[in-house]
């Protein structure tokens, strides 16, 4: 079997959690504040492109830097293809939470964004767990809870801070 870039893995893992993660706290928030679809829709899709710009920005940046300290050489990976791979993970991963604007009213795109969310990190965890062979349910478990809490910022928030 091939093995997996530990940079590689490391992007993507990084990238579809926080696209995840980030974009439904987004649209929770978002839409527990506003009630306007489009502007909801508005907002979570500059959103992600913008968060998954910055993300392989700072994916690069952060990494060109490791490179810079490691004198032995073991960092080898490229930086273009980290970046590369964040980006596409993050976005890829924002859409599964914003799916559900564009097919559902905005009161029930709440729930439906969350359970699409927590599905996917559950399954990403599981994933994660088997690629480094450590107990996927655990890792499962792991991602979803921090998943969940991350939410539960953005709908406290949205709800305080409602317009």
């Amino acid at each position: 079997m091939r093995t997996i870039h530990e940079d590689y893995l490391r992007s993507g893992l990084f990238g579809l959690q926080d696209g995840l993660v980030s974009t439904t706290g987004v649209v929770v928030g978002i839409s527990t504040g506003v009630q306007n679809k489009e502007i909801v829709i508005l907002a979570v899709l500059v959103a992600v492109m913008v968060e998954a710009s910055s993300m392989a920005a700072g994916q690069y940046s952060s990494e060109k830097a490791v490179h810079q300290m490691d004198k032995t050489g073991r960092h080898n990976d490229s930086l273009l293809v980290g970046s590369i791979i964040m980006f596409i993970s993050y976005l890829l991963a924002g859409l599964i939470p914003i799916s559900p604007l564009f097919l559902f009213n905005i009161s029930d795109t709440r729930v439906i964004s969350i359970l699409f969310a927590f599905i996917s990190l559950f399954i990403i965890g599981y994933v994660k767990g088997k690629i480094v062979e450590d107990k996927p349910i655990r890792s499962a478990i792991e991602l979803f809870v921090i998943g969940a809490l991350a939410t539960g910022v953005g709908l406290i928030v949205g709800y305080f801070l409602k317009i």
